[in-house]
């Protein structure tokens, strides 16, 4: 009779062990490839219909999950969708998933790794899974404050963020759109929305323009030049730079034009502290081709131009700079060397170029998720600061600090200037097409304990449109972040 028991529980045992072995390579093993099968359509319609987890800023849900009376259970719903569209994309039964959206999708859906013992539960209980809550990094007066200074009808985009630990302070860029519409329950009605999107100049769906568009980043590029200068060795702080009005090259008929603002042209010889004051281009042309592409090239990479891998945690599109094999001719590198030919980088790029020189030369992974909680509000993942790479030495970002302070105080980016603080700051302006440029401003403050760094891109402006949007609000962005 016992050994009846015994052999009773043995099997009982292991039949249990099977069921929890199974459940488990379901839950766990295979959960990747059958939800991301392409003829599971019962997947697709639970995941799009099921109690996804909110994005929060705050504390408060710019995406959440909201019940109906239909038979999809759940709508996908987003409140200040214009404020917030490129953070959080969609999530759309009929165009995908997009931004945090779908870097987070997993967290979201509660079907993460992490979770495997959740869904071990949900099983055996039949419970309905639960999505995680995503809470960003975002600050929402910030957030509101910079997209209202970007003037409807005009493209643009804003970055803000602490160089200390790579949080996004605020990140916006119009235009901007409703992304409920995308959400809709109705095919018919997403398919009408986005052909009327698509056709609105400038607008990207996919991601926020702050990290997914690349613009000629003109001037401020210069920057690069001077880590590039300093760290050669030929340059030093007290270096006297030629700075022509025009810069000639030998065979062929083309000169590179000094930058016709500020008092470039009241100087031959300029200082690094008056080329950058004033921006002037023949300088930093006459610095890449002494030193070559090679040197160029490895110093933007230093900063992150041609990384295609970066995520925080949405994909970030790559900036470019030519790569070090010299593929350019003299002319070609002097206008790469000023931003311009076929440099292009993302407001996100210049932002994390600019948090670098701010934290003495360490570059920080940019990053917009604060925590991730489960449904009971245990936190199951915080932002943890991480060192991307170290751009370059701290004595030389101190330099390029001191200089970038003196562009403020004495130079063409004074509109940035903040009372009582020191701001450092780089302006700049790409030339592009029909006599308009994309007009730039980066810097950062307190210059002697960086907290915040803006970066602002107006592209396709005049230069006075340009001069008015970016310097001047980038002083209104440092108060507003200093006084929290």
């Amino acid at each position: 009779m016992n050994q009846a028991i015994r052999n009773a529980w043995v099997v009982a045992i292991a039949l249990f062990a099977l069921l929890f072995c199974s459940v488990t390579y379901v839950q766990f093993f295979a959960v990747d490839s059958l939800n991301n099968n392409a003829n599971n359509n019962r997947q697709l319609v639970q995941n799009f219909c099921s109690n996804r987890g909110p994005i929060l800023v705050a504390g408060h849900p710019i995406a959440e999950s909201v019940a109906t009376d239909s038979d999809c259970k759940f709508q996908r719903t987003y409140n200040d969708p214009f404020l917030y569209a490129g953070i959080t994309g969609f999530f759309s039964m009929y165009a995908g998933q997009y931004g945090i959206e779908s870097a987070m999708k997993d967290e979201l859906a509660g079907t993460s790794n992490d979770a495997l013992f959740d869904r071990i539960a949900q099983t055996f209980t039949g419970a309905q899974p639960q999505g995680r809550s995503v809470e960003l990094t975002i600050d929402p007066a910030i957030q509101k404050m910079a997209y209202d200074m970007i003037p409807d009808g005009v493209a643009g985009s804003i970055v803000v963020m602490n160089p200390k630990t790579g949080a996004i302070i605020a990140m916006v860029s119009k235009p901007s759109y409703d992304t409920n519409q995308m959400a809709s329950h109705s095919a018919a009605a997403v398919t009408a929305a986005q052909e009327k999107l698509v056709h609105i100049p400038g607008i990207n769906l996919f991601g926020s323009a702050a990290y997914k568009q690349q613009y000629a980043p003109g001037s401020v590029f210069k920057l690069i030049d001077t880590a590039a200068a300093l760290e050669s060795g030929k340059y030093t702080k007290d270096s006297v730079l030629p700075n022509p009005a025009s810069l000639p090259f030998p065979g062929i008929d083309y000169t590179l034009p000094n930058y016709r603002y500020g008092q470039c042209y009241t100087q031959e010889k300029a200082s690094f502290a008056f080329a950058l004051e004033n921006s002037c281009n023949t300088p930093f042309a006459s610095i890449a081709l002494d030193l070559g592409q090679g040197p160029i090239t490895a110093a933007a990479e230093k900063f992150g131009f041609n990384d295609k891998s970066l995520k925080f945690p949405d994909a970030v599109a790559g900036s470019v700079f030519p790569g070090t094999k010299g593929t350019l001719d003299a002319p070609q590198l002097a206008r790469s060397a000023i931003g311009q030919e076929s440099v292009l980088a993302t407001p996100l790029e210049i932002a994390m170029m600019t948090s670098a020189l701010a934290n003495g030369g360490q570059q920080m992974k940019p990053n917009l998720v604060k925590a991730v909680r489960t449904p009971d509000l245990k936190t199951v993942q915080s932002l943890t600061p991480e060192v991307l790479r170290q751009s370059t030495t701290p004595e030389i970002a101190r330099q390029i600090t001191d200089w970038m302070v003196s562009v403020v105080d004495n130079g063409i980016a004074r509109a940035a200037a903040v009372p009582g603080v020191k701001v450092a700051g780089k302006t700049g302006t790409a030339e592009v097409a029909n006599n308009l440029n994309n007009s730039w401003f980066t810097g950062f403050a307190p210059a002697d304990d960086p907290s915040v760094v803006v970066t602002i891109v107006m592209p396709d402006v005049d230069v006075l449109t340009g001069a008015q949007l970016t310097s001047p609000n980038a002083s209104k962005l440092f108060k507003a972040v200093l006084k929290k």
